[in-house]
């Protein structure tokens, strides 16, 4: 037998193999071949086999080729982003470039995520609930469980996006934040089929987890660590994704691609050159009360929230602004000014891809969704604001607060050397005008996050409004709907369950349709929520809680049972921001709902409940001691 010395290119720098291997030519042919047949559905033999050549028929399977016309597909997702913060759903914050996709395309107001991020990105991703594909907290082992709901892989059988589109013949690239491997699977030595190049995308750069610092990614290309060049990862990303779909139009202009471009951020830590940073400097001296009365008035001139709507009274943890000493004031300011700057620098790169797309003259058949957060915005920043945690660690154990130490830090926010979060008086006015905030999978505070939908060539009604209900599952059924790709019976070999999300064509021509999603169930860290055609009841699960530094550091989380949660009841089609509680109005009304969310926690694997907050709280505590 021939054989043939592999020689084994430079390792990556987390992986050192051997220099060279000896293999069998066919072995090698076999092992080249490995990638190509995973990709393809097995597709009986349509050809005769005889004895001989002259007796028998050849056959090939037909490649896969995407629909007559087929336009490209983008779906833009940013990661804590509040529903009042951009300027495009009647912010302050500047998004000039989100504002021109929605001018041209059609501004979704009702729309909800599913209140973290690695939950709503595999609901985004399948078109199915969350703990239904075993995302019900993270793939960290830290928040993951041995549990069909919770142990953070998704089955084969709930196949995503990129796999489907690849499946019909699209190309398929990711950029950012994937956040859906398993910890013990993300080394270089795999496994790497809870990767996105083991889910269906062909190129992947970006990183792997939840979070990663902005300058120093924790960053990887298809199946390997890479070391990153010392770029914002936002500018990194963007070019990776124009290189991309370069090199794929160049070889083959009449394929269509799918491309998830999923930035870190505007999540922690808020990271941004001052050139973006001091284009707001002094625009929030007036504080977050006053920020929340302008957004509101905002919200309701553009015909964002209706004309009826009031803000929630202040949470009453958050002081009000006025009552604040000058020196936190100052600081807080510069808080925003970076987080400010962080999500105008965002959306400033989606511009710069949105360009390319322009002037190659690919944007015009290009189905673009943009998802303005994953969730809302974030309450992880604590009390007083987050500059250097690691310096302040002593502190915490020590039971001291950090407020003195971060206004000595102040010249530190947003720099590379930072580890940046806003306070959380700037959370609940990013998230104007609902109350509550990210994890709260209870409140619309923690779930509804504004959706652009823009095509050139598909969208009449351009520059409208759309309050059908919408939830991050329904992306998926739209794209399959509007691209004319019906969801293959199966892929690789694996039979494929239904898709779980409702399409919002139907909403596309109509703005006075009749919302066709109706029941929608919501959970996370025990907070959980049921909507139910316009009616919402719902339970907050430790509500006061905000992050670490809440409680004393080295005690654990009050033991509070799920039974001693207190049901809230809404009718949201009057009171659309949740300030008029019904429960005692109409018991009846809420035991129907909560009768309605047993049958779904049953359906979606939510059982058992976990009190997340005190296993993660404890696990910090002790690398805290460490």
């Amino acid at each position: 037998m021939i054989h043939l010395k592999v020689l084994t290119p430079k390792p990556p720098q987390y992986f050192k193999p051997g220099i060279g291997k000896i293999w069998p030519v066919a072995v090698l042919i076999g092992m080249l071949g490995l990638q190509s047949v995973k990709a393809q559905n097995t597709q009986p033999f349509g050809g005769t086999v005889g004895k001989t050549l002259n007796d028998s028929k050849e056959w090939w399977p037909e490649p896969h080729k995407a629909p007559a016309g087929a336009p490209n597909v983008l779906w833009i997702i940013l990661d804590d982003v509040g529903f009042g913060a951009t300027s495009t759903f009647g912010g302050i914050i500047k998004t000039p470039n989100f504002d021109t996709l929605a001018n041209n395309g059609l501004r979704y107001t009702n729309f909800h995520t599913a209140g973290i991020c690695a939950p709503t990105r595999s609901a985004l991703l399948t078109g199915r609930n969350h703990h239904y594909v075993h995302e019900g907290g993270f793939s960290h082992i830290a928040l993951s469980a041995g549990f069909p709901g919770y142990d953070g892989r998704i089955p084969s059988d709930k196949g995503t996006v990129a796999e489907i589109l690849r499946e019909n013949g699209y190309n398929t690239f990711a950029v950012g934040k994937y956040g859906l491997t398993p910890d013990e699977d993300a080394t270089d030595a795999g496994p790497f089929d809870r990767w996105p190049t083991g889910k269906g995308f062909d190129h992947f750069f970006g990183f792997l987890g939840s979070a990663t610092d902005q300058y120093k990614p924790d960053l990887v290309e298809d199946n390997a660590h890479v070391t990153p060049d010392g770029r914002h990862l936002n500018e990194q990303i963007t070019d990776k994704a124009i290189f991309y779909i370069t090199r794929q139009h160049k070889a083959a202009p009449d394929k269509p691609f799918f491309l998830y471009y999923a930035p870190g951020a505007t999540h922690s830590p808020h990271q941004v050159a001052k050139e973006w940073s001091d284009l707001y400097k002094g625009q929030f001296d007036s504080g977050w009360d006053d920020f929340r009365e302008k957004v509101i008035a905002r919200q309701k001139k553009l015909g964002i929230i209706p004309a009826y709507a009031k803000l929630p009274e202040r949470n009453t943890r958050i002081p009000a602004w006025k009552s604040l000493p000058p020196a936190e004031q100052k600081l807080y300011a510069r808080f925003m000014e970076v987080y400010a700057g962080y999500l105008t620098y965002t959306d400033h790169e989606v511009g710069r891809l949105i360009n390319y797309l322009k002037q190659s003259g690919q944007l015009d058949n290009t189905l673009v969704f943009v998802i303005i957060g994953d969730n809302g915005a974030s309450k992880e920043g604590t009390l007083h604001g987050e500059i250097n945690p690691k310096k302040n660690s002593a502190k915490l154990l020590a039971e001291a607060p950090y407020l003195k130490t971060n206004i000595e830090d102040i010249d530190d926010i947003g720099t590379p050397q930072a580890s940046t979060n806003y306070p959380l008086g700037w959370a609940q006015a990013a998230n104007t005008p609902f109350k509550y905030w990210k994890q709260d999978a209870n409140s619309e505070g923690g779930t509804r996050n504004p959706l652009i939908v823009y095509y050139p060539k598909g969208i009449k009604d351009k520059g409208t409004i759309r309050t059908q209900y919408g939830h991050v599952i329904d992306v998926l059924p739209t794209t399959l709907e509007y691209t004319g790709i019906k969801l293959p019976e199966y892929i690789r070999g694996i039979k494929q369950d239904t898709l779980q999300g409702t399409s919002l064509v139907y909403s596309f021509d109509h703005p006075e349709a009749a919302n066709r999603h109706k029941l929608q169930h919501y959970y996370i860290f025990g907070s959980r929520s049921i909507y139910s055609d316009g009616w919402k009841a719902e339970a907050a699960h430790h509500p006061d809680y905000v992050e670490l530094n809440d409680f004393t550091v080295g005690k654990n989380v009050p033991d509070i049972s799920f039974d001693d949660d207190v049901w809230e009841l809404y009718n949201l089609n009057d009171d659309f921001n949740e300030r008029i509680d019904l429960a005692k109005k109409y018991p009846e009304k809420l035991k129907e709902l909560k009768a309605v969310f047993e049958e779904q926690a049953q359906k979606n694997n939510l059982y058992p409940f976990i009190d997340w907050y005190d296993v993660y709280h404890r696990r910090i505590h002790q690398n805290y001691k460490k």
